[in-house]
């Protein structure tokens, strides 16, 4: 039986801006999709040069092996920065802008680089590039959605221990079956997206008694 062939970063960025030593942040997040919980968002530089062919994007390696990478990551990187953002400002500048305004604050936050983010154009002083799957072509933005992965998919462990019958082990927040069935049946949290579809549907109809 063959081995299954390990995906790896073109780092098409990387590949132009390293030989002329310039830095590469690379910036994604985890959780825009899901009904509860934060949005996270981090941002990664490595040093030129940097190689590992097992960071690649989040979505596509195992929990256990995003695990591991999450300690490496932070070993490795010249630079890192995980930021959280919550419910409620998610709730106020809509997840599209809270995502670009986090995503921002990083990039400025970073020391001077090349910024790639995945997919989200950024309004920032610094040379920055947002290409649609950022997280197969570039190793930092790869580095920065498993950073931001790991570190919310704990939190909605956390919030698990809290609140059981939604299910957040498993759905980690995300509009599955059992998850909209648990806010018919429960009603909603304090870690509930008000401004969501089916959260809002439901405040709508308590709202009516």
């Amino acid at each position: 039986m063959s081995k299954k062939t390990l995906k790896k970063c073109t780092n098409e960025y990387e590949n132009i801006y390293w030989p002329k030593d310039q830095l590469v942040l690379g910036i994604d997040e985890a959780g825009r999709g899901p009904l509860a919980g934060p949005l996270c968002v981090a941002g990664v530089i490595f040093p030129c040069g940097y190689q590992n062919d097992n960071i690649y994007d989040s979505k596509a390696i195992s929990e256990k092996k995003r695990e591991e990478l999450f300690e490496v990551i932070k070993e490795d990187a010249l630079w890192f920065e995980i930021v959280c953002v919550s419910e409620e400002d998610i709730d106020t500048y809509d997840i599209y802008h809270a995502t670009q305004r986090t995503m921002q604050d990083i990039a400025s936050h970073a020391p001077d680089c090349i910024v790639i983010s995945d997919a989200m154009p950024l309004l920032i002083d610094k040379e920055a590039y947002h290409p649609t799957k950022g997280d197969q072509k570039s190793i930092n933005v790869a580095a920065a959605s498993i950073l931001a992965k790991v570190t919310r998919d704990r939190i909605m462990l956390e919030y698990d221990a809290i609140y059981p019958q939604y299910g957040f082990k498993k759905n980690k927040g995300y509009p599955t079956k059992q998850h909209l069935e648990a806010i018919e049946k429960y009603g909603i949290t304090e870690i509930h997206r008000k401004s969501f579809g089916p959260v809002k549907a439901q405040q709508q109809k308590l709202d009516l008694f």
